[in-house]
């Protein structure tokens, strides 16, 4: 399942705020005055609190339509997994939903659309996330049975082999059956490791899937699914008062118990693979992917996070960017980005892209980008690049304000890896006072270093 955080949450948002300005997008304008600047103020003003049994609670009221979403968020993820059992957490969460002492197999959902509602699931490297959404009369309903499967999920033995086609079906319909997402899997694996927790694919290696037991579920189950592991986000038309009424009825029941935390071997220091070339009788066009391992909010350098963040949207982030320009605009490529993301627990990555136009040469569009990279790490970007990136930025955070699931996605992501619930809700202030020396000096920290690995997948005849 794809990674949800708060940058992944706010890039379609920022995209759209860019897209009106497009075809200024490489006028030099200024940085907004601090005039016009509104008071720094919370995005969501969520409040939070603990049960006694450990589990953390949040809201984030919101009174625009009479609907609430509520998200079980546990610290736990795909790099949690065993070795030697990749996808085991993929697995369990799709077990959760046969059955609980109180709610049968499949009836979870069942009531949940019987209430004009919907649920659903999610498992990414560092969390596992149920959500439901529903009218706002009907949250003890759903608060009831997530917390009935919270303390006592049934995991039976007997659909573990009829669940076990279901993934594996899965793996092949997202992964196998693509010449893309098979090399990106691989090359995941060259810059991490094959077995390392960030080069396992979150669906597991189909061999380790079908070696999955129920009692390899079960251990996970026992040792990450604790109140004191998991945080309730609930957004929507709820009080306080309402909602820690709720939560002491349905979840301070849920008896506390011990678990462990995340305890993962250090990441790597070094690239697997320096180098990966594929070549795919399926693939359309060919794909360029460059990858540097970077610091995170969580792990290395902390500081150098947040001005990554905007380095990667000056460098690739639509048009006005540094490779639309260099790539895109000259005809050397169809389209080319660059993405990077804090919100992880541990080390992360810094990932740039291009798919050469038919017809030019994957040496000459390596060596553009290459160059590209160079030219930014040398001079730096301009204060005018730096500060449409701000903007740009901070204009989508405040679009996703009006999205219904935003607040749980992302006050869950940030939470659940161990960091403050301030990350999201005062991230356009801190993104304010990134300056570019901060940008420059992050950049240089990370691309100018020997840590990436370089991929090619190329069609059979290329």
């Amino acid at each position: 399942m794809p990674r949800l955080t708060r940058r992944t949450t706010l890039a379609a948002a920022a995209a759209l705020a860019a897209a009106p300005a497009a075809a200024q997008a490489q006028a030099q304008a200024p940085a907004a005055s601090p005039a016009a600047t509104p008071p720094d103020r919370p995005l969501f003003g969520a409040k939070q609190w603990q049960l006694s049994n450990g589990l953390r609670v949040v809201l984030a009221e919101n009174r625009r339509a009479p609907v609430v979403a509520q998200y079980l968020f546990y610290a736990a993820g795909g790099a949690e997994d065993p070795a030697g059992r990749s996808g085991v957490a993929h697995f369990l969460e799709h077990m959760m939903f046969k059955g609980s002492p109180n709610v049968a197999n499949g009836e979870f959902s069942r009531r949940v659309a019987r209430e004009g509602g919907n649920d659903n699931a999610f498992t990414s490297r560092d969390v596992t996330a149920y959500f439901q959404q529903v009218e706002a009369s009907r949250l003890p309903l759903i608060m009831r049975m997530e917390a009935d499967r919270f303390a006592a999920a049934i995991i039976p033995a007997d659909q573990v082999e009829s669940e076990r086609n279901v993934v594996l079906e899965e793996r092949r319909q997202r992964t196998d059956s693509s010449a893309r997402a098979r090399f990106q899997e691989a090359f995941r694996a060259a810059l991490w490791g094959p077995q390392t927790w960030p080069g396992r694919p979150i669906i597991g290696w189909e061999d380790e899937i079908r070696a999955i037991t129920r009692d390899d579920m079960a251990a996970f189950y026992d040792r990450f699914y604790a109140p004191h592991n998991a945080t309730l986000v609930v957004s929507g038309a709820v009080d306080e008062a309402t909602l820690r009424a709720l939560a002491e009825e349905h979840y301070g029941r849920v008896p506390a118990r011990p678990g462990a935390a995340r305890d993962r071997a250090r990441a790597p220091s070094a690239p697997h693979e320096a180098r990966l070339v594929r070549r795919e009788p399926t693939a359309r066009e060919a794909l360029l992917i460059q990858a540097w391992i970077a610091p995170s909010l969580t792990a290395g350098e902390t500081r150098h996070a947040l001005p990554l963040e905007v380095f990667a949207h000056l460098l690739g982030s639509g048009q006005g960017s540094r490779l639309h320009a260099a790539l895109v605009e000259t005809g050397l490529a169809v389209s080319a980005g660059a993405s990077y993301d804090g919100e992880a627990a541990g080390e992360t990555e810094f990932m740039v892209y291009a798919v050469p136009r038919r017809g030019v040469e994957p040496e000459r569009l390596e060596a553009a980008v290459n160059a590209t990279i160079a030219t930014l790490l040398q001079d730096g970007p301009t204060e005018a690049e730096v500060a449409r990136a701000r903007r740009q930025l901070s204009s989508g955070a405040l679009l996703a304000l009006d999205g219904f699931g935003a607040a749980p996605r992302m006050l869950g992501g940030v939470l659940a890896i161990g960091l403050p619930a301030e990350v999201v809700e005062f991230w356009p202030a801190r993104l304010r006072a990134v300056t570019r020396a901060q940008v420059t000096e992050a950049a240089r920290a990370v691309l100018a270093a020997p840590r990436h690995t370089t991929g090619w997948l190329l069609p059979e005849a290329a």
